[in-house]
Formats: structure tokens, sequence, C-alpha cells
């Protein structure tokens, strides 16, 4: 499982999900033929009278883009005078319902939405919060912010403040200020002298330092952290990744082995993501929605690449053994194509 994680020898020429751009290697695109009108009127029509035309709702809204359902959206509530989330959440229901209800959702509203249920109730789940905040961009974390702001009345650090604590309290509020550097430059001499930073307050010494880990972790750009990883290996004999599991533990262990494994790849921490979310007992459908969803029109074309060199067979055809009914039919539409030859 782990060797993928430890092989830097093309890291640094490689693209990163965190940097990019374009939208190319994402599933679902721009629908060239599209009218957003005939859309909505074919929608309401699926949920319109007795029973449900699921087979129209999931065609329609796994092959628009999301700016493209967002319009769908708008003219179905000038048209009808009705609400297109609140009618799907009418006419579907379990989690065909949550991965539809998604799907119209803007991203960052979404994301936003996932952030506070991560929070709310009784305990946080961590691992929710971890995965976001790891992948995220700057861009993507300003637009998560002022999405928290609209929703909730406050601002994104204090709604984190009261839930999380300790050393993952900090690190995920360092993250969640969106202020990594995003210099393309990498100083190799910096690069260096972090790696040995990194070295001397974990391996090296009895106990560790925490916040030398968090803040360079926290803080540097992606190209620099990737040339770090180099450089820390060089020294150490070991990846960083094994060194933070060595050293630490529970959620900090957790969300800076996270933040490594998305500065080195973002779709194979969400291909291993995804592989745990269907195997084992039972699937945790919130999450598998959630990346599926979430990548569809950044990079999930490189995560199916990669869930088929971690695992040797397809995302699609896990999905395919691990779910069932509509649920299934949009989740394999929004995969997009099988990767078995």
């Amino acid at each position: 499982m782990s060797t993928v994680w430890d092989d830097l020898d093309l890291l640094l020429d490689s693209p990163s999900s965190l940097t990019t751009t374009t939208n190319t290697r994402g599933s679902i695109r721009d629908s060239p033929v599209f009218n957003a009108g005939a859309d909505a009127s074919d929608l309401r029509k699926a949920m319109e009278g007795i029973g449900t035309t699921e087979k129209t709702l999931i065609d329609i809204l796994t092959q628009r883009s999301s700016s493209q359902r967002q319009v769908i959206s708008k003219i179905y509530h000038e048209a009808t005078g009705r609400n297109l989330i609140d009618d799907l959440e009418g006419d579907t229901h379990g989690d065909f319902e949550d991965l539809l209800v998604a799907l119209v959702t803007p991203p960052t509203v979404f994301d936003c939405h996932e952030v506070i249920r991560a929070t709310k109730g009784a305990g946080t789940t961590e691992k929710i919060l971890i995965e976001i905040f790891a992948s995220r961009s700057n861009k993507q974390i300003k637009a998560l912010s002022d999405a928290y702001l609209a929703e909730t009345g406050k601002a994104l650090i204090d709604g984190l403040k009261s839930e999380v604590s300790g050393d993952f309290g900090k690190t995920l509020l360092i993250l969640a200020e969106g202020k990594r550097d995003e210099s393309t430059n990498v100083d190799v001499g910096k690069a260096k002298t972090d790696a040995k930073t990194l070295y001397e307050a974990g391996e090296k010494k009895w106990g560790t330092d925490e916040s030398k880990f968090i803040d360079i972790l926290c803080h540097r750009s992606i190209p620099q952290l990737r040339q770090t990883l180099v450089e820390y290996k060089n020294i150490s004999g070991k990846t960083l990744q094994q060194s933070i599991e060595n050293e630490m533990s529970g959620n900090l262990e957790d969300l800076l082995v996270a933040i490594v494994k998305c500065v080195k790849s973002v779709p194979a921490y969400m291909a291993e993501r995804l592989y745990k979310s269907m195997k084992g007992t039972g699937t945790d459908e919130a999450t598998l929605s959630r990346i599926m969803v979430s990548r569809s029109e950044i990079d999930m074309l490189d995560i199916r690449a990669e869930f088929k060199k971690l695992f040797g067979y397809s995302l699609y055809a896990t999905i395919e053994s691990e779910t069932s009914g509509d649920y299934r039919k949009t989740l394999l539409k929004i995969c997009g194509g099988d990767d078995t030859a």
C-alpha cells in the first residue's frame, strides 16, 4: 500500500491538482449542446405526478457541468416558482437524493456544508476536515470561507476554533486561513534547511517538536515542499511520511500525513480515500459521494488512473460491486468510464 508514497523519483516533474488551473482532467465537462430551459422542463416533468423518472434526473445532472447545473436551477426556479433542490429532496431519497443534491449545489457551498456537517452535533468528524483542508488550494479555501460566512454569519476560523484543539486544531486553523505560499520558484537551499529542521525536530531527537512540522508543512508552496520531501529522504533515508507515522499519533498524524500525500499527489490521496470508503464492512456513502462530486471536474481521470495503479482494478468496477440502484448508476456516470484495459 505505502509503496506508491515512498517513490519520489518523478515527484519534482509531475503536475499537481493543487496548483493546476486547467480542468481537462475532469470526467464531467460543459455539455456542448446545452439548453437550460429544456433541461429545467425535463427535470420538472420527471418529478411531476406519481412516480419519478430517475433516468432523466441522472442523465441531465451527470452530463452537465456544475456551472450549467446552476443555470438550470435558476431557470427551473423562474419557470416553476419552485426550488430544484427542494423538489429533488421531495422526490428522491437516501444516498441517491444526497448525491443529486450535491451535484446541484455549487462546489464551494457543498464544501461549506460538509465542513458544517463535520462540526455539528456531538463530536467532530475530523476525517472530513482533514480531507477538505489538506486537499484544497488557497483559492478553494477562500471561496469556502466566503460561503461559510454567508451561510452561518461567522468566520470559518471562529467556527472551527470551538471544535478543534491542540496541535491538530492549530494545524487545521493555519490551513483554513488559506495562506500557503503560491510561488512556483523552488529554493533548493531552503528545502535542504527545512529538511534538516524537520529531521532534527523529529527522527533525531527524543520527543518531537511538532511546531516545526506544522509551520513548514502548512506554509511552504507545493513545489517547495516537493523538493523538501526529496531532500528529507536524502538526509534521513526515510520518507517524511514514514517519520511522521513513527513520531506522531492521532488526528495530528492523520492530518500531517494527508498534507504530505496531497503535496505528492492529490489524485492518489483521493483514490485511497475512495478505496477506504468502499472496502471492509459497509460503504461510507457520504465520503464516496463527496469525493466523486467534488473531484468530478478537477482530476477524476487522474484519480481513476491512480486507483488502478494502487489497487489493481478499476474505480468503476469497485463502485459497481459496492453500491446499488440509482445511487450506483449516478456514481458510475460521474466516474465516466471503466479502466479495465
